[in-house]
Parts: C-alpha cells; sequence; structure tokens
C-alpha cells in the first residue's frame, strides 16, 4: 500500500495562504465545476478528435467518474496515467480529482521498466494507458506486468485498437452514465496530483503536490503571465503529464477557466500549424522545441501573448532570435517538480551579463520564495550556494522515499534543489548549474551549462548540449552535441576557439564533437542526455 503523503510545509502557513487568498482552498473539480456554470459555452478542449466546450468536457468527466468508480477506484486511491496529451488526458485529470483520488500521470513513451518502477512505489491501484502510442503498447505491456504488481486492481486501455485481454476498455468507462454522480469534496489541501521528475536519482522522484499547491501556487506563476485578465488559451507542446505540464488541466482550465490546445505529441509543423489555426495567448514548450521550429518558420504567426520556455536552459540567442520571429516575449521559466519556480516575465529587460549563469527573474512569494543556502566543500563563487525553495506551490512530500525527504526536506519546509544560483543586489535570480550534474576530468570539475551557455552565442550553433563520456585516462571527457545552424557547420577548433574568446579555461574545452540533425528528446520533452551519451560511446568504439 502506498506509504502516508504528509505535508511536510507547516500546516499553519497553508492556512495563512488559503486565508489570505493567496490560494483558492478548494478542490481542482470544484475550481473546474464553477466555470462550467459559469461559462459553459466556452471552448476547454481542442485536440486531434476537435473540440469540447466547458458543459461538454464536464458531461464526459462525470462520465468517466462513475465508470472508474465502477471499477473500484476510491477516494484517496492513486491512479497512474500514462496518455499522451489529448481529451481523454484531461477528461482523467479532473475525474480523479471529482473523485477525491491522485492521478500519478507520467508521459507516454517512458518504458515498461520506469514505469513499473512508479507503479510499484507509489502503491497504484489502477493505471490508465494509451492501447498503442509511437509503436508502443503501453496498456498491454502493463497488463503483462500486473501479476508484479500486487496491489493493481485495474488497466484502463484508451485509444484505437486492440483492447488488450483482461483491461477495461475506455469506451465502458467514458460510457458510464454520469447523470447521478455527486463529486467527492477532498481536502484542498490534500494530495491531488503526483509529479515525476527525472532528476538526479538511480529512479525517478515522485512528489505529492496538493489541490491548493496546483491551482494555488502554480495558478499564481501562470497568473502572472496573463496581460489582460482574459482566460488563456494555452497550446502545451510538453507533455501534460510532465512537472510543466501540470499548468494544464489544473491551472489553465480549473483555475483561469482557459482552453487547452493540445497535439499528441510534438513536430515542429504541426505546432506552427496549431498556432496559425487555433491563434493561442500561450505557447509552453522547451526551448529545443522552439529552435527547431525557429528553422521552419517562413511567414509571420498571429500575434501571441508570451512563449513560456522552460525544462532546460535558454540561452540569450534563441532567446533574442524567438522574440523577433514570434513577435512576443519570451519567458525563460525556472521551476522543477520538486517545488521552485522563477520566471522573467512578460516585461522584457536588458540581459544582464555581467554575473555568472543565467538570470531568471525575480523570485515571487505568492508562487515559491527563494534563498541561497552556503554549500559546503563545494567549490564556487562569491555569493553563490544552492538554491532552496518554500511557498504555496511547495509539494507535500516526496512519494515512498523517506530518505529524500530527509535529503532534500528541511524541518520548516524548504525544499533544497540541488541547483546552484545566485541573488543580486537586484533581487534576481541567477541560476548557476546543478551540484550533482558535473563532469570530472582528471579530478577538476566542468559544469556542463557553464559551456553550453557560451557555445549557444556560437554564430554556427543552433543548439547544443554538453555531457561527460568515460575516459580510461581522465575518468571523464567533456562532449559537445551541436546541432548546426543550416548552411553552416562547425568542428571542434570553431568552438574551442569561440570558447577561449569569453575566456573560458581550456581544461573546461570539450574535448568529442556530435554533430546532429536534431537533438534527440525525452518523453517529457527535454533534450535526452543518455541517448546523446550512447551515441558518443559509439562512435568512439
Amino acid at each position: 500500500m502506498i506509504s502516508r503523503l504528509d505535508d511536510l510545509v507547516p500546516t499553519a502557513l497553508r492556512r495563512e495562504w488559503a486565508a489570505d487568498g493567496t490560494c483558492p482552498d478548494l478542490d481542482l473539480y470544484a475550481l473546474f465545476r464553477a466555470h462550467r456554470c459559469t461559462t459553459p459555452d466556452r471552448v476547454a478542449v481542442i485536440d486531434g478528435l476537435g473540440v469540447l466546450t466547458y458543459a461538454e468536457l464536464d458531461r464526459l468527466v462525470r462520465s468517466t467518474a462513475v465508470g472508474l468508480r465502477g471499477i473500484g477506484v476510491c477516494e484517496g486511491d492513486v491512479v497512474a496515467v500514462q496518455l499522451p496529451n489529448g481529451r481523454a488526458a484531461v477528461l482523467v485529470d479532473l475525474a480523479l480529482a471529482a473523485l477525491g483520488a491522485v492521478a500519478l500521470p507520467f508521459p507516454a513513451g517512458r518504458g515498461r521498466t520506469e514505469a513499473l518502477s512508479l507503479l510499484r512505489r507509489s502503491g497504484a491501484r489502477a493505471v490508465i494507458a494509451a492501447v498503442e502510442h509511437r509503436g508502443t503498447a503501453h496498456a498491454r505491456e502493463l497488463v503483462e506486468a500486473a501479476p508484479e504488481l500486487p496491489w493493481l486492481r485495474a488497466v484502463v486501455a484508451v485509444g484505437p485498437g486492440e483492447t488488450p485481454p483482461e483491461a477495461t476498455p475506455w469506451a465502458e468507462i467514458v460510457g458510464a452514465d454520469g447523470r447521478t454522480f455527486v463529486p467527492d469534496r477532498p481536502d484542498p489541501d490534500g494530495a491531488a496530483r503526483i509529479l515525476v521528475s527525472s532528476g538526479s536519482e538511480a529512479e525517478p522522484k515522485m512528489v505529492a503536490y496538493s489541490h491548493n499547491a496546483l491551482a494555488g501556487g502554480r495558478g499564481n506563476f501562470v497568473a502572472t503571465l496573463l496581460d489582460d485578465g482574459a482566460p488563456p488559451r494555452c497550446l502545451f507542446l510538453v507533455p501534460l503529464a510532465s512537472a510543466f505540464g501540470s499548468n494544464g488541466t489544473a491551472v489553465t482550465l480549473a483555475r483561469h477557466g482557459g482552453c487547452l490546445i493540445l497535439l499528441d505529441h510534438f513536430s515542429p509543423t504541426a505546432a506552427l500549424t496549431a498556432i496559425r489555426d487555433h491563434r493561442p495567448t500561450h505557447v509552453l514548450a522547451v526551448p529545443t522545441m522552439i529552435r527547431i521550429m525557429l528553422d521552419r518558420l517562413s511567414e509571420a504567426l498571429p500575434p501571441m501573448t508570451a512563449l513560456v520556455l522552460g525544462g532546460s536552459q535558454l540561452d540569450e540567442a534563441t532567446a533574442r532570435e524567438a522574440r523577433e520571429a514570434f513577435g512576443c516575449p519570451v519567458v525563460n521559466l525556472y521551476g522543477s517538480a520538486d517545488g521552485v519556480n522563477c520566471h522573467t516575465g512578460l516585461v522584457e529587460t536588458a540581459p544582464d551579463s555581467s554575473g555568472p549563469g543565467v538570470i531568471v527573474g525575480f523570485p515571487d512569494p505568492r508562487v515559491a520564495e527563494i534563498r541561497i543556502d552556503p554549500v559546503p566543500d563545494e567549490v564556487v563563487a562569491d555569493g553563490v550556494g544552492e538554491i532552496v525553495a518554500r511557498g504555496p506551490m511547495t509539494p507535500m512530500c516526496y512519494v515512498g522515499a523517506p530518505e529524500l525527504n530527509t535529503r532534500y526536506r528541511t524541518a520548516d519546509g524548504w525544499v533544497r534543489t540541488g541547483d546552484l544560483g545566485l541573488l543580486g543586489d537586484d533581487g534576481r535570480l541567477r541560476l548557476v548549474g546543478r551540484l550533482k550534474q558535473v563532469v570530472i576530468r582528471g579530478g577538476a570539475n566542468i559544469s556542463p551549462a557553464e559551456v553550453e551557455t557560451v557555445l549557444a552565442v556560437h554564430p554556427k550553433v543552433r543548439d547544443v548540449v554538453c555531457v561527460g563520456v568515460p575516459d580510461p585516462l581522465m575518468g571523464e571527457r567533456l562532449a559537445a552535441c551541436v546541432v548546426p545552424r543550416p548552411g553552416r557547420t562547425p568542428d571542434l577548433a570553431d568552438l574551442t576557439a569561440h570558447l577561449t574568446r569569453h575566456g573560458v579555461d581550456r581544461g573546461k574545452h570539450p574535448e568529442h564533437l556530435l554533430l546532429l540533425a536534431e537533438l534527440p528528446l525525452t518523453p517529457a520533452g527535454k533534450p535526452d542526455r543518455e541517448t546523446l551519451r550512447t551515441h558518443l560511446l559509439r562512435e568512439k568504439r
């Protein structure tokens, strides 16, 4: 059975944030239902199957809740969800909230081993998975693995194709009679969703969030990006099942009464077409996606409020080019499943290159207060330390991993992020790198983020990721994985000369170069460093 989901933030603070209006103090389904009652004909979801209004979506949500209750889903149960972006993922999110259950979404495309780890450690009682997604039969894999999962009651198979034996067809769930459904009213400070973080652990971390932390803390973050107060129309190029994607159902719909525009997987052509056809106010993506789209952009796009880019480091060259091409502010978002959030906002300011790292904006105490703690036994620049966060969006706890709570949570509810940062005299946060994400060459530490930041402004480089590769002599050597700009191909000498001009020590220069047409992405939409490392090892043989 799942371990208790205790809230490690003091109750008095949670109640203070509710009392002063920082958090709505309502569960996610109740928030959604309020929008359905006041604006039933507003468009809620646009996906490959068409358009759903709030009234139409709510009817399907209530049917889905009845169907899930019929297979034994109860208040407090953890239900895993492995679905691509689309209406089914939204229906499940809201139906589980209405039942008082806890959603554990993770992106379609993640493999069987990782899925089993998440289900086993969470004590999931049911899993809702795609029949097939881009060549992988997720539902069949999970049915076959069910004997290894003693707490699992049911597998629900969603989407076209043959439903595996012993799985429940999605049609039976969504086709239930929802007319008599009565929703539960879970505690707003109780668990609503478990976010999955790849992090740096051997197994993905799972982080429990309450209704208030999602709709309140994360909702306040999105509120700062709404320039006219109107409900947002958000094109999510990142998976709704990722930490970044948790700003979808819980925030865009339930908190702000907006519209979700969804693609079942990212492609630059489909993304640009969706922008032209559906005119989103906001596009949420990782920087690599935008770099790929920039190379395919041939005509002006309709006006938008902002590109919101997170999940990996955004360099100023990409931000500048995206601002010009998309004609809107580019928001550099620093955030994670662990409960930290800071961003550069809608007001454009000239970048300050006088300090280390990348500016990621002013911390907002209505989202997450940030402080910098010293890091013993680490050699860092003056003022640089570990970023530590606490605020309305702070998660409750790590799931099934008390050792992580001991390592990353303080007694008064702060979260240690493992990121290095600096708070400037003006209060702006600079992200400098990761404590653990270093390449150790001959005993000397190299920060890949530091090298990537400089290489990203090379005139021949469209995108770059630096990784360490094993070496029998030095332990590790740094490799640069580069997507060149069209018609311009750098070599290793170009890159190292550029680093020298920018004052990067020779000991930090990459010693291998991998040229690629595009960077591989993980199912969560981030650059896939492990795949890049595998490519490099293969080339060295």
